[in-house]
């Protein structure tokens, strides 16, 4: 798990954030330690939005969540003034607000000291540019494991635009329609593991074997075989990953990275990553990148996010 948890001055969870009744929804403040890279953020969040379930642009972040049979979206946005953001929860999910927040704060890696972060990663020239463009950056989590497992499936071996519009149409034909008709979040819920656990996931644009491999996922969650809530090390949850079949390191590290907030989670394989350290032209091998990295322990999720920003910024030209 990440090294450093929420014993820092700046981590809060519900006992610490302030709360106050916002009409029919409840704003609470969610502090953390500066700096904090938010339009890093939304720019890795937006792009894979899933539309009637997410949105996510420079102003704030939505999506829709159930709990107990009570749906309804949340919203983040910055905060002014202040190192914190604000979370606006609708008021009948009030019961679930501790859960709502702790979930929030992983998606937005806000138990993180970025200084000691960057201390660490600033220490190999490779990256000591990218870390001073981008003070705060961090690695963005998710709201639910099981769809984060879903839509990484999905993103193998295709652009991140192919991995959203593939996860859309998985929601339109198999996941649940709260509100025909509507625009934004609020509209659709992401499909359980049993809905997926008993479907038939051919037509979506994708190859058959991929639609096993969800249908497995999806099988070995409803079933309790495999538990997504049983805290383990990092090793230990890439081979539980690994051991279904159509899962690799790749997708097994991504999801390390942003479904367990394994910090030191490095997926060596990808290709943006490979293209972001090549030298001379040549990218290295996975293994060569294995090795590089090993400077960047325990931290290799965040110098993975910082080679992923540095090739999905525009290049001057010169």
């Amino acid at each position: 798990m990440n090294p450093d948890t929420d014993s820092s001055p700046g981590a809060g969870t519900s006992a610490d954030a302030g709360q106050k009744p916002l009409g029919k929804q409840l704003q609470v403040e969610l502090p953390y330690r500066p700096p904090l890279d938010w339009a890093g953020l939304v720019g890795f969040l937006g792009p894979r939005a899933i539309p009637g379930i997410e949105a996510a642009d420079p102003g704030s972040y939505r999506r829709t969540v159930e709990f107990a049979g009570i749906s309804g979206v949340i919203e983040v946005a910055p905060r002014s003034g202040a190192p914190g953001l604000l979370l606006s929860v609708p008021a009948g999910l009030e019961p679930h607000l501790p859960g709502i927040i702790q979930r929030v704060r992983g998606i937005f890696d806000l138990d993180t000291d970025p200084d000691k972060v960057a201390a660490s990663l600033r220490r190999d020239p490779r990256l000591r540019p990218l870390v001073k463009r981008r003070p705060g950056l961090r690695v963005p989590g998710c709201w639910d494991r099981f769809e984060l497992i879903v839509r990484a499936i999905l993103g193998q071996q295709v652009t991140v635009r192919g991995a959203t519009t593939l996860a859309t149409r998985l929601v339109k034909r198999h996941g649940r329609c709260l509100r025909q008709g509507a625009d934004g979040p609020g509209q659709w819920l992401f499909p359980t593991p049993g809905d997926l656990a008993r479907t038939d996931l051919a037509g979506l644009g994708m190859p058959n074997s991929r639609g096993r491999t969800i249908q497995g996922l999806a099988r070995a969650v409803h079933s309790g075989e495999l538990d997504l809530e049983r805290p383990c090390d990092l090793d230990d949850q890439t081979r539980r990953l690994c051991a279904l079949p159509g899962i690799g390191p790749w997708t097994a590290h991504y999801v390390a990275m942003r479904a367990f907030r394994e910090a030191d989670a490095f997926p060596a394989s990808d290709l943006a990553v490979l293209k972001a350290l090549a030298q001379n032209g040549k990218n290295p091998t996975p293994r060569q990148a294995t090795v590089q990295a090993e400077r960047w322990r325990p931290w290799r999720a965040y110098a993975t996010m910082h080679l992923w920003m540095q090739e999905s910024s525009p290049r001057k030209e010169t």
